[in-house]
């Protein structure tokens, strides 16, 4: 008998909710290492503006952006990364890679990992979410926990930025609301192993 696909979603979200309180709870006797700063916010929110701001005070930064999604206009993401160099100090180093976990286990200077979001819709991609392949929601789970396992042993100052997703009206498509939920889930297992969670509304940032 074939499983409804959005009583499989929704069962991996909660899954991922439940993941996240866990880390929660444990997250007084886990948090050590670098100091570990998440930013939330929506598009043109002034999140990456703020985020480079808290890394303003490092000499050098390592700048990691979570690689272009698949199929989509080159041209456009690379007048985006542009826009993004042009404004940081020309001694930052800029990466695209989809190993955010390995950089996060290896790198040795402050990290600013931008964003989040674009990052997840790529693994999105790679494990067939989108046309609902057969096991894409274990792949995407153990991508993202990868991630979240590396974030809490990392021993640098990091910033990480995502997109806050959880604010808008119900995403008419499939793929929208895998992207929403799935984002929504991990965002929250981020936060959990955060020492410090910022919302920017309109430029203006909230401390959670």
């Amino acid at each position: 008998m074939m499983t409804d696909p959005r009583r499989r979603v929704t069962e991996f979200v909660a899954e991922r909710l439940e993941a996240g309180a866990e880390l929660l709870r444990d997250y007084g006797r886990r948090a050590r290492g670098g100091q570990r700063t998440l930013v939330l916010g929506g598009v043109r929110s002034g999140k990456s503006r703020h985020a480079e701001q808290l890394m303003s005070r490092y000499p050098y930064v390592v700048s990691v952006a979570g690689s272009a999604p698949a199929g989509g206009d080159n041209a456009e993401w690379a007048a985006r990364v542009a826009a993004h160099r042009s404004r940081r100090p020309a001694h930052w180093r800029t990466v695209e890679t989809m190993d955010l976990p390995g950089v996060l286990r290896t790198t040795t200077a402050p990290m600013l990992v931008d964003c989040l979001g674009t990052w997840v819709t790529r693994v999105l991609d790679d494990v067939g979410a989108w046309e609902q392949r057969p096991g894409w929601e274990r792949a995407v789970d153990e991508r993202l926990q990868d991630f979240v396992d590396a974030w809490h042993t990392t021993t640098v100052p990091v910033v990480a930025v995502s997109n806050e997703v959880g604010s808008g009206v119900v995403p008419p498509t499939h793929a929208g609301r895998v992207f929403r939920d799935v984002l929504g889930a991990f965002n929250t297992a981020v936060a959990a192993g955060a020492h410090s969670v910022r919302l920017v509304v309109a430029g203006r940032v909230l401390r959670l």
